[in-house]
């Protein structure tokens, strides 16, 4: 992905495996966003979305450790905040408030989970 692609970007990290979280932060980072987490739980998501003024986008792990992500996403809608949902789930599972939400199927690198959030959610793109 270019770099700087995503700079000047709030975007929030909800995730709940540490290594997943490292690598999407790095990974963002890395393409100029500020990362805002990641969150490993639904309250500490909340609390992230409740504290920052400022959030572009966000990408959500739809199972936190059993919790699901879906009031924080309904937080995210009220302010217009766009967001992915990553999950290992079907499209029968999410609910359908969420069906025009676009939903990355994991396992999926941070690399791609990016460029989704840059040209989907953004309308960036990392042609240069």
């Amino acid at each position: 992905m270019a770099d700087g692609i995503l700079a000047g970007r709030a975007i929030l990290v909800v995730e709940d495996e540490y290594m997943i979280a490292v690598d999407l932060k790095n990974e963002l980072v890395g393409c100029g966003a500020t990362v805002i987490g990641p969150a490993p739980s639904l309250g500490k998501a909340i609390e992230l979305i409740e504290s920052n003024p400022v959030i572009d986008a966000a990408i959500l792990d739809v199972n936190l450790k059993g919790e699901k992500v879906f009031l924080a996403a309904d937080l995210l809608t009220l302010r217009g905040i766009p967001f992915l949902l990553a999950t290992g789930y079907d499209k029968s599972a999410i609910p359908a408030r969420y069906d025009g939400v676009i939903r990355c199927e994991k396992p999926i690198g941070s690399d791609k989970m990016t460029q989704v959030v840059a040209d989907k959610l953004l309308g960036r793109s990392s042609e240069s």
